[in-house]
């Protein structure tokens, strides 16, 4: 974890095998958009997403059929050697579905609870506290999440009553954000009550909109030392839904707040729905909170480098690497912390290449078609030719398996049988 970031001091909540608070890193979560009824679906769309990297999925429980095959999914993924913590996320009809589905209460690693749409008056009391008595019986984690677009009416319009008799009443949407704060703190007071352990609970208060989204966050951390869950609803897609949460959850986490993560971003049409890991990885590892993968360097590009070569290099390489990653996790400890640069010309190129792990500096416009690659900080080779691209994968990997080996020996007569290198 980056020196300069101190995380807020929370409890610490277990969600299956996964611990989340400020003991612990900061958990990647996703969740799926399959029908949860359609098991095999679910289930290979949840072993994409851990393969990529989260670390916790939630999925739709919402309707008998979908309770009905929790527990299958769950053993479907175990069958595939994934362990996964699932969260189940409850609207409306959670305390039927946990009630009459004993296998989906138990297979589950937490329960979403969003306090807005629980039930109204006494039936959302009786509703809450059924939910949370299976919590307790079943020994589950809690998060209540409470929603921006669903929340609980009844303490909005007591809080804007009362709001309304101040001397200098605030603006409606600060007593909004008051009344997510509220309605998250209430439940959880509620929850501690019927006798859930505060060492079950998780809360968040999501918006879709950055300012209000960090001023919800500081004050709620603030005013409770339970483990927050960080999301900047409907974010959108695309550039603007990255964009979008990245600001947000950058400045929370950079004040230490937020234990767990979520990229919620809308994804294309048929798009890949790993994408959200990717990101929440991306932005924990810029910020130098955790190592997923190597990153790769690369310069934008200007009128020096007018070919696509470094560009497609660069990108090959990301992609080399994140599919090398579920292997070379287990077998190269450490490896995510690599550095890799890919640089087109060489203005900054050698510089940078020098500064990285591994480095290559391909050739701008006009300049000598040869390609040196720098190992440590060292020239090590020059590559040149059609082949470039294989020959420098060739050499990442080489060099992953003989520094981050743990097997010694065995690993480096390994590395010597990669691709012989065409070079100058």
């Amino acid at each position: 974890m980056s020196s300069l970031i101190t995380r807020r001091k929370t409890r610490q909540v277990q969600v299956g095998h996964v611990w989340v608070g400020s003991d612990h890193p900061v958990v990647v979560q996703s969740m799926t958009n399959t029908d949860t009824a359609d098991a095999e679906g679910t289930a290979r769309q949840i072993f994409e997403l851990w393969r990529a990297g989260s670390e916790v999925v939630r999925i739709t429980v919402n309707s008998p059929e979908a309770a009905a095959q929790v527990a299958n999914i769950k053993t479907k993924l175990e069958n595939w050697g994934c362990k996964v913590p699932l969260v189940g996320d409850f609207h409306y009809n959670g305390d039927r579905l946990l009630r009459d589905y004993p296998d989906c209460a138990q297979a589950l690693a937490k329960y979403r609870i969003n306090p807005g749409n629980v039930g109204k008056g006494s039936k959302r009391d009786e509703k809450f506290a059924s939910m949370i008595e299976k919590a307790i019986e079943y020994k589950k984690a809690v998060r209540i999440g409470v929603n921006w677009g669903s929340l609980d009416q009844s303490i909005a319009a007591r809080m804007m009553d009362e709001n309304s008799k101040r001397s200098k009443p605030l603006s409606a949407d600060a007593v909004m954000r008051e009344a997510l704060i509220v309605s998250a703190l209430e439940s959880a007071e509620q929850a501690v009550k019927w006798g859930l352990s505060p060492d079950q609970i998780l809360l968040s208060c999501k918006v879709s909109h950055v300012q209000d989204l960090i001023a919800v966050y500081r004050d709620l951390g603030a005013r409770c030392d339970y483990p927050l869950h960080l999301g900047l609803t409907e974010a959108g897609m695309g550039s603007k839904g990255i964009v979008a949460s990245s600001a947000a959850l950058a400045i929370l986490m950079q004040e230490g707040i937020g234990d767990t993560i979520r990229i919620s971003l809308t994804p294309e049409p048929n798009g890949d729905r790993t994408k959200e890991v990717i990101v929440a990885q991306e932005l924990l590892q810029t910020m130098g909170l955790r190592s997923f993968t190597p990153l790769v360097t690369a310069c934008p590009g200007c009128g020096r480098t007018t070919s696509t070569v470094f560009q497609e290099l660069a990108q090959d390489i990301q992609s080399f690497l994140r599919e090398k990653m579920p292997v070379w996790r287990k077998d190269y400890p450490g490896v995510e912390e690599m550095k890799v640069a890919v640089m087109g010309c060489v203005v900054n190129g050698p510089g940078e290449s020098k500064l990285a792990d591994i480095g290559i500096s391909l050739p701008g416009t006009g300049e000598v078609p040869v390609c040196p690659v720098y190992i440590d900080g060292e020239k090590d080779v020059t590559l040149k030719g059609e082949h470039v691209a294989v020959e420098f994968q060739a050499i990442v990997e080489r060099y992953v398996m003989t520094h981050y080996a743990v097997g010694g020996s065995k690993r480096r007569e390994q590395a010597a049988k990669i691709i012989p290198l065409t070079s100058i």
